[in-house]
């Protein structure tokens, strides 16, 4: 599987001090928390994996026919966004 980062997701990696193994292994091994089947080009997905007791989200989407993960965003979720195991947005 090869990894295909978006300019977006290198900039909010930099500025969030978010490392290339933690989002690689959120989307291997994490959980998917949220399914976009019909986002556009490809569908997407959001993970959740834990690293030190701290949440991270990734957004990532998967070219199959290419065999590629194509990173859109990766961040720390806001608790006052998200339920208290970070599975769930908050409707306000």
């Amino acid at each position: 599987m090869v990894f295909i980062y978006r300019e977006h997701a290198i900039q909010r990696m930099f500025e969030r001090d978010i490392f290339e193994e933690d989002v690689k292994d959120a989307i291997k091994n994490g959980e998917i928390i949220e399914e976009y089947p019909d986002d556009e080009p490809y569908p997407s997905y959001l993970a959740l994996k834990y690293f030190d007791n701290k949440p991270l989200h990734v957004v990532f989407a998967i070219n199959k026919e290419a065999n590629e993960t194509i990173v859109i965003t990766a961040y720390y979720p806001d608790k006052e966004k998200w339920s208290s195991d970070f599975k769930k947005r908050i409707k306000r």
